[in-house]
């Protein structure tokens, strides 16, 4: 009888555990980085270090509030950061690469952002339309750094030492010398 019992049991639990559930919907899994009026730094920055970054992809969007009049009207052309590495195990300000950003001239323009013992360079990749995704990608390759955005490629030198990107994750960052104007939302999601 209990034998009997215990099959019923079993049939039962193994009947409900063979329910078929709906897929799950997809999510947005964009973080909203906020960079609040009067600051440099963006909310939802969590320390995180990479230790072979051969190839970092991410998708981000900019909305209205990437528009702004830079509170120092002559640093407008003063470059914001978006999304990188810091690499050779170094700080940021010695060696690293970024996607950098600026509103400048009407429109919204990408550069590489580079650190190369302590020499900063950067350079145009392109310009986008706000709220439209951003395919980002910043590759290690050797002596060089690769960004690609949206299918438009730059090549910067990179001198650090070591054969992959070995540093902590860089987040969105307003600035410069003038914080930011007002405030701004920026979306990422890494991919």
């Amino acid at each position: 009888m209990l034998r009997s019992h215990l099959f019923l049991l079993f049939l039962l639990l193994s009947l409900i555990g063979c329910e078929k559930l709906p897929p799950k919907p997809p999510s947005d899994v964009f973080i909203t980085y906020v960079i609040a009026k009067g600051e440099h730094f963006s909310s939802q920055s969590v320390y995180k270090f990479y230790d072979n970054i051969t190839d970092m992809r991410f998708t981000a969007r900019f909305d209205s509030s990437a528009i702004y009049t830079n509170t120092l009207p002559s640093r407008q052309e003063d470059m914001n950061k978006l999304y990188g590495f810091a690499d050779d195990n170094k700080q940021h300000h010695f060696s690293s690469a970024r996607i950098g950003w600026r509103w400048f001239g009407g429109k919204l323009e990408l550069h590489g952002y580079v650190y190369n013992d302590s020499i900063r360079t950067s350079a145009y990749i392109t310009s986008v339309p706000l709220k439209t995704d951003l395919n980002c990608s910043i590759q290690v390759n050797g002596s060089q750094y690769q960004f690609t955005i949206n299918g438009t490629r730059l090549t910067m030198p990179r001198k650090a030492k070591t054969p992959t990107g070995v540093g902590y994750r860089l987040y969105p960052y307003f600035g410069g010398t003038a914080p930011a104007p007002h405030e701004i939302r920026i979306k990422i999601r890494e991919d």
